[in-house]
């Protein structure tokens, strides 16, 4: 027969406090094998066995909610998916904290002062851009994976020479030199700029495990400094003189573009381009457009943001031409792949998140048309162009 624990007892045994069994009493998870002739709780070794299991699905992040649940499922639940979801759950976390901690130490970098609210302000917005960044990059990873490597692509682009000087601005983790490494043409001369907490970091851990394998005189160099920052602009005036100026994917960083955009002019070299990424209209607009007709439904909300979004584009495109004398658009086009319909409407609604209460009131309309074209050639490919613009003096 077996020997029933106290609450004290069974607290003990599975390395809690009686507190967190009388939590787990109330909360439906663990309930007592039986009363005691003074009415106290008493537990048997599958109670025991339960308060385990809780302890080890708690201690592995799940709520008290989803552990109630998971017990509900008994042997019926899978252990393997449960793990899966909430590996996928920690790892959003730890990315989450890791940007608040990235953030919080640039921000005790750049000041020197006191720190005030306006600080603070700052530094979540400086979160909020990191992890869309991130999201972007991740997501466009996801889609184009079968596609010929986007950064592959843009390099090509350029049509390097050898022995070139160049200024990557903003330069990150680096794509384009890493996945292009043993293409770059010798004696090339980098220059890359970025602030510490960015993606940066890693490549300065790259630069100083693979110097020996980039091609023939290749140098890279790699300063952290904030290039909204007079001291940063200082640095790269020492080299001035550049063949080519990388600015991609900094825009939405910036707090003021156009003085950017005149210190690079002061530093380009006669004859060299200026590359800047700041596309304004989205080519997704008319993707969405396209199925909002397929549909049946009214796109005008899309019209709207299109002009206004060609407005800021012109207004761009003036800026740089105060500052050069010719600005040439060349567009790189990638190809998205899409195999699931909710997915696409989910995307959809997070672009227009104004309109959502419209979107999400013709659901099954627009779904049917994701489905529709998925179950007809096994999933949905959309090719935009991406603009830059290259920019000489």
């Amino acid at each position: 027969m077996n020997k029933k624990m106290t609450s004290g007892e069974i607290a003990k045994k599975a390395g809690v406090s009686q507190k967190a069994v009388r939590l787990y009493d109330e909360k439906g998870l663990l309930k007592p094998s039986d009363y005691s002739e003074g009415n106290y709780r008493l537990y048997d070794k599958a109670a025991l066995q339960v308060l385990e299991k809780i302890v080890a699905l708690k201690q592995i992040g799940f709520s008290l909610e989803e552990i109630r649940d998971n017990l509900a499922q008994g042997e019926a639940s899978n252990v393997e998916e449960a793990l899966r979801i909430q590996l996928k759950n920690m790892e959003e976390k730890k990315y989450r904290i890791e940007k608040v901690i990235s953030a919080i130490n640039r921000t005790f970098d750049r000041k020197t002062g006191d720190l005030d609210w306006d600080d603070v302000s700052e530094m979540i917005k400086n979160i909020n851009l990191d992890q869309s960044a991130d999201e972007r990059h991740w997501d466009a990873l996801k889609h184009t994976a079968q596609e010929e490597d986007w950064y592959v692509k843009i390099f090509r682009s350029f049509d390097l020479n050898p022995g070139m000087k160049i200024l990557d601005l903003g330069c990150g983790y680096a794509k384009l030199w890493r996945n292009n490494r043993d293409d770059i043409p010798e004696n090339t001369k980098i220059f890359g700029y970025d602030v510490h907490g960015s993606w940066a970091d890693d490549f300065e851990k790259y630069l100083s495990e693979n110097k020996d394998a980039f091609p023939k005189g290749v140098n890279i160099s790699l300063t952290f400094d904030d290039l909204e920052d007079e001291s940063a602009w200082k640095k790269i005036a020492k080299n001035k003189g550049y063949d080519l100026i990388i600015a991609h994917y900094i825009n939405y960083e910036l707090k003021d573009s156009e003085s950017f955009v005149k210190r690079a002019s002061k530093v380009l070299g006669k004859g060299g381009v200026f590359s800047f990424n700041a596309e304004a209209v989205s080519g997704w607009h008319y993707f969405y457009k396209e199925i909002l007709k397929n549909a049946g439904l009214n796109s005008s909300f899309i019209d709207e943001m299109v002009n206004a979004e060609q407005s800021e584009q012109d207004a761009r495109d003036e800026m740089l031409k105060k500052y050069f004398k010719k600005v040439d658009l060349i567009t790189i086009e990638n190809t998205w792949h899409f195999t699931e319909a909710d997915e696409l409407f989910e995307k959809m609604c997070e672009r227009y998140s104004g309109h959502q209460k419209y979107l999400n009131d013709n659901r099954n309309k627009i779904i049917k048309v994701f489905e529709d074209a998925i179950s007809k050639d096994g999933e949905i490919t959309y090719t935009y162009g991406s603009l830059f613009r290259r920019c000489m003096k």
